[in-house]
């Protein structure tokens, strides 16, 4: 007869507790990050505002400010180029440990540069920044921990999902954009100790900034069934123009290369040049899209103005990110799926097609589908606008407009964006090429995966098969080991070539049945 003494499990509280700690000091860094971004805008705003009642003053007060936060802004970048755009292709890049740098250089950095680049009014958006000065914050509890390897990638993702629950008060959108999209893997340690991170870091935000959802948009109807053929058309519509996206902001590093003659340290000139003409005449299109999208709760848009500030707000968030200043693309992205949504309600609204009281429901939804058909990450988009909305009523409509949209753009073969960005990075040495260190490959559910043993797979040259993580467990493989999918093979690769060998192993896994 077997008996079972009681013992405490301190090896799993640990994720936790790690968890919490970092999200605790994350949130409290982004909520620094978005509360300055939020009184520069307003002060930004202002300024726009005395200029159309005639104070000519306050535009010379527009243009020192502006060529003062250029100049600054730049020279950050010039000094530490990781803080440029969005971080998270930077973010991605460190947990394929491919890319490197001090954390607290980063941070710090990123922190005013990001205030000095959004706050005047850019479309750009707090949350990509928020990761990335969250990763940060993750980096540094593990050099002060003495962390290495898998151990330090974990607290570098929850630190990501620490700081965007903190942007957005979303604690598990934040994680699941970590595990879906960031990376990419939902073994027990990571997810445990994003969702910890996540959590204490909404705690700390929800203390500072209230517990009012971040986008709450006011709306009395349900979409009833009969309607979801407008779900359709929509993910349709949604999914060709997440696409047209795609290509456009891959393609700004064309548009900039026009501008050669300009020195790159005051590339941020460009898009604040036509930040200017655009306050004069709307004060309130400007920044990272969440003042526009709370709009809908009073302003009633004409069918022609809504065309016109999609076209504005596309145009000028290309502008803004091409130029390389400190500021990601989530925001502007789920504002413009509010604008599409809003045409498309309106358009047929008039056409007697759709009752006006569920244009509302469409303006909700679309944020999501936009989203998905850009980010490719359809679980991160349903939660954060469930989340930033306040509602759960759109779980439906949120899940049939998103698959269809997605359907959409992998049919017009979009790739997810964060990873096209991350492509175009330049890895940077993070040690001597004889180190290794240990990286977690899926092994995801597919028609081409069925089980098969260890000795089966061509493993490339120089990975080693440490451990296989089932669930909450971790085998100790040999050559008659059976892996299956759903589990993670903790691997042994070289330093400098974790990021090809991972996709090595999911390549020849994946070829294993052909």
């Amino acid at each position: 007869m077997s008996t079972h003494s009681f013992h405490f499990n301190y090896g799993k509280v640990r994720y936790i507790v790690n968890g919490l700690l970092i999200g605790f000091f994350a949130g409290i860094v982004a909520d620094l990050f978005r509360y300055g971004i939020e009184i520069s805008l307003k002060q930004s705003q202002q300024l726009f505002r005395s200029i159309q009642h005639g104070h000519w003053l306050s535009l010379l007060t527009l243009l020192i400010w502006i060529l003062a936060a250029t100049i600054v802004a730049g020279l950050l970048i010039k000094q530490q180029p990781n803080i440029s755009g969005s971080g998270i292709p930077q973010v991605e890049a460190q947990l394929d440990d491919e890319l490197n740098y001090n954390w607290w250089s980063v941070l710090w950095r990123k922190l005013i540069g990001g205030i000095l680049a959004i706050g005047p009014g850019l479309a750009l958006g707090r949350e990509g920044p928020s990761i990335q000065l969250g990763a940060a914050v993750g980096q540094g509890a593990a050099k002060f921990l003495d962390n290495h390897g898998s151990d330090r990638r974990i607290m570098i993702a929850a630190g990501a999902a620490g700081g965007l629950a903190a942007a957005f008060n979303a604690p598990i959108a934040g994680t699941m954009f970590v595990l879906e999209e960031v990376y990419h893997n939902f073994s027990y340690p990571v997810w445990i100790t994003s969702l910890a991170s996540a959590v204490s870091a909404n705690l700390v935000s929800l203390y500072i900034f209230g517990m009012q959802p971040v986008l709450s948009l006011h709306y009395q109807h349900s979409l009833p069934i009969s309607q979801y053929w407008h779900l359709i058309l929509l993910g349709i519509l949604l999914g060709v123009l997440g696409r047209i996206y795609q290509w456009v902001l891959l393609h700004q590093t064309d548009f900039y290369k026009l501008f050669t003659w300009v020195p790159k340290l005051l590339w941020g000139l460009i898009p604040f040049a036509a930040l200017i003409p655009l306050g004069i005449w709307h004060p309130t299109w400007l920044g990272g899209g969440n003042g526009i999208i709370l709009s809908f709760n009073t302003v009633n848009y004409s069918l022609a103005t809504l065309v016109i500030l999609l076209l504005v707000r596309f145009a000028f968030s290309m502008l803004s990110y091409g130029s390389g200043l400190p500021g990601g693309i989530f925001l502007p992205i789920l504002s413009l799926g509010a604008i599409i949504g809003a045409i498309y309600g309106v358009g047929m609204s008039q056409l007697h097609l759709l009752a006006p009281q569920y244009v509302y429901n469409l303006i909700i939804i679309s944020m999501a589908g936009y989203f998905t058909a850009i980010g490719k990450a359809p679980f991160t988009a349903i939660l954060l606008v469930t989340e930033m909305v306040g509602s759960l009523e759109h779980l439906m409509p949120l899940a049939v407009l998103s698959l269809v949209a997605y359907g959409i753009d992998d049919l017009l073969n979009g790739k997810p964006i964060y990873a096209e960005l991350r492509e175009r990075l330049v890895p940077s040495n993070i040690g001597h090429v004889g180190n290794t260190t240990e990286i977690q490959v899926p092994v995801f559910e597919s028609h081409q995966v069925e089980p098969f043993y260890v000795r089966e797979l061509p493993w490339p040259k120089n990975c080693l098969l440490v451990k296989i993580q089932r669930g909450e467990k971790q085998l100790i493989p040999n050559g008659n080991s059976l892996i299956r999918p759903g589990d993670t093979l903790i691997v042994s690769v070289p330093q400098l070539q974790s990021f090809t060998a991972k996709k090595n192993i999911i390549s020849a896994i994946q070829q294993l049945n052909n």
